[in-house]
């Protein structure tokens, strides 16, 4: 365990509205909107064509990329459509259209896989589509695949829950929490792994004593109480929280001995290892002031959100903002239209009462920001030096360190954007890096070509 010091963060109102509701199945929908690209890495390409019948569990979509997770269909039905559109992620996509035919037959390739050593389970776990469920969508299967596995003795599972609203990750241990350390089991077991920590917040007695109990017997596994300040599901965060080790900027969590994976996601990927299923469909929790029935639904990946948000009573009244995910780290989307993929934890509808951007005011150097920053940076001067365009400052105050959490700006008293404008000038100094790199590498290339003509020619 760690020290006993913590990092920063914020007291949030957490707004757990259905954490008491079990996570319910969807209603088949007309139709599934199924996109190529649902994780960080390559997008997968269509391996069905328009007119094929698919069946639950089918792969229809992969890529040999080394970063990229396959896509299976979550109906049975007929491909009626491949084309190009807008995602819910903000950029062109490959999108499948599959109608569904009600039955929801299992597709012959779903049988449990044959695990025997670290090689073969690496591969089904990739096998299975499971990415970062909590929303970050890295291939789960290549966030297994250390380069130096020997280095590596802790095994995290992120189940804080840290975001406002959202508690299908809390329903999940309570409901399937065998299954959750079993999938843990595995992971030790196979990667082997000397430890590992279930990391809670306090704030879910019943899921703590719940998975307490299931682990008494398992000196390996120590379930460990989070304190409830946002962003304790942070990967940087909750490495030092559990272990008390810093993850620094630019550096992956194998680089401090860890591996960190969301509950969900260890517990998708076991379900896989028992039963063959792929990842086919998504828990999410439906919440916010506009919507009628807030519940915790299972849907099945690639159903229009519309159609989940009338599955659970539809809206009340005008929504003013959409938010996929959390508020604190999610995203506003301009359409409710997008099919759901693997890392939508929630759906929340708000009114104009949540959704107005009140004005800012100047900056009264109270230092709210700085308190409540878990990197320990100074968002006051990251902002000042966006907007003064000075890079040099930004690469001072060590702009790229940010995790874009958003503690600045839910603090801030001057209602400051700050965490939008310490994005915007994070990625023009890693943009700004990144060019700097390529023209160093390709003048390095030319003279060492040159070099080589050179000396090509005082040999002849």
């Amino acid at each position: 365990m760690s020290s006993g010091k913590h990092l920063n963060g914020i007291h949030v109102n957490h707004s757990k509205n259905t954490a008491g509701q079990a996570i319910i199945p969807m209603t088949l929908p007309e139709k599934v909107y199924i996109p190529m690209s649902q994780h960080i890495g390559a997008p997968c390409q269509p391996i069905v064509a328009v007119g094929d019948h698919v069946k639950v569990g089918q792969k229809i979509g992969d890529n040999e990329a080394p970063v990229c997770a396959p896509i299976h269909s979550s109906v049975s039905g007929d491909v009626v459509a491949i084309s190009k559109a807008m995602s819910q992620m903000g950029r062109v996509d490959t999108i499948i259209e599959i109608v569904p035919d009600g039955k929801q037959e299992i597709a012959e390739t779903v049988v449990p896989p044959v695990v025997t050593d670290k090689a073969s389970f690496i591969k089904a776990v990739r096998e299975s589509g499971v990415v970062g469920l909590g929303g970050a969508t890295f291939p789960m299967s290549v966030k297994f695949n250390v380069r130096e596995p020997a280095k590596v003795d802790t095994f995290i599972v992120n189940a804080a829950e840290c975001e406002p609203f959202i508690t299908v990750d809390h329903q999940n241990m309570l409901t399937h929490g065998q299954e959750i350390v079993d999938g843990v089991r595995a992971v030790l077991k196979w990667l082997n792994v000397e430890r590992a920590f279930i990391g809670i917040e306090t704030n879910k007695p019943d899921a703590i004593a719940k998975m307490k109990e299931l682990t008494k017997d398992d000196s390996n596994i120590t379930i460990a109480e989070l304190r409830q300040v946002y962003p304790q599901g942070a990967e940087r965060v909750i490495i030092y929280e559990t272990t008390g080790r810093h993850l620094l900027a630019g550096k992956l969590p194998a680089d401090v001995g860890c591996i960190v994976s969301n509950v969900t996601s260890v517990l998708k990927m076991q379900q896989f290892l028992a039963t063959g299923m792929p990842l086919v469909s998504k828990s999410m929790t439906v919440d916010g002031n506009c919507v009628a029935n807030p519940q915790n639904v299972d849907v099945p990946i690639g159903t229009p959100l519309c159609d989940v948000i009338e599955f659970c009573g539809g809206t009340t009244k005008e929504v003013k903002k959409i938010v996929l995910g959390g508020p604190m780290m999610g995203r506003a989307i301009p359409k409710d239209e997008y099919g759901v993929i693997k890392g939508n934890s929630a759906i929340l509808c708000f009114d104009e009462t949540f959704a107005t951007q009140h004005e800012a005011s100047a900056c009264i150097s109270c230092g709210k920001c700085v308190r409540g920053c878990p990197m320990n940076l100074m968002p006051c001067k990251l902002a000042k030096a966006w907007e003064q365009q000075n890079i040099d400052m930004l690469r001072e105050y060590h702009v790229t360190t940010c995790m874009e959490c958003g503690c600045c700006g839910y603090s801030c008293p001057a209602r400051k954007q700050l965490n939008f404008e310490i994005k915007l000038a994070k990625q023009w100094v890693m943009t700004e890096d990144r060019k700097a790199a390529d023209k160093a590498k390709a003048e390095a290339e030319a003279a060492k070509a040159k070099a080589e003509a050179e000396k090509e020619g005082g040999n002849k």
